[in-house]
C-alpha cells in the first residue's frame, strides 16, 4: 500500500484529500503546514507528498526547497495542490522540484490520478 503525506493548513481541504486517497487504497499521514511536514516526513517515509503553497510557518515552496536539499527526502515525488496557480507559481514550483501541480478547487478523481501516477513512476531520479 502506497503512503501519502498530505500537507495542508485548511482542515476541510486536508480531510477531503485524506478521504479521497483513503477510499482509493492509499495509506495517509497528515501535516498541518510545512514545518509539521518536515518534522514528520522521515518517520512517515511517504511514497508521495501532496503540498499546499500558502501555509503558516513555512510555505509550500520553502518546504519543497528543504525537502529537495535533504538526501533522505530529495527523491520523494511532490504534487503541489494549491489555489495559487498563476503561471509564475507553476514555474516556481517546477524550479524548486515539484513533480505535479493540481489547482484548487480540484477534481478528487484528478488528484487521485496524479498521486497514483507519481507512485507508479517511483522516486525521482537523482539530478546531479
Amino acid at each position: 500500500m502506497a503512503r501519502v503525506l498530505v500537507v495542508d493548513d485548511t482542515d476541510n481541504i486536508r480531510e477531503l484529500i485524506v478521504m479521497n486517497l483513503t477510499l482509493e487504497g492509499f495509506e495517509v499521514v497528515t501535516a498541518v503546514d510545512g514545518m509539521d511536514a518536515l518534522e514528520k516526513v522521515v518517520d512517515a517515509d511517504p511514497d508521495v507528498i501532496t503540498l499546499d503553497v500558502v501555509m503558516p510557518r513555512l510555505d509550500g515552496f520553502k518546504t519543497v526547497e528543504r525537502l529537495r536539499a535533504d538526501p533522505r527526502t530529495r527523491n520523494i515525488p511532490i504534487a503541489m495542490v494549491s489555489a495559487s496557480a498563476q503561471a509564475d507559481d507553476v514555474r516556481r514550483g517546477e524550479a524548486t522540484g515539484v513533480d505535479a501541480y493540481v489547482t484548487k478547487p480540484f477534481d478528487p478523481d484528478e488528484l487521485v490520478r496524479v498521486v497514483r501516477s507519481l507512485v507508479d513512476a517511483g522516486p525521482r531520479a537523482l539530478e546531479e
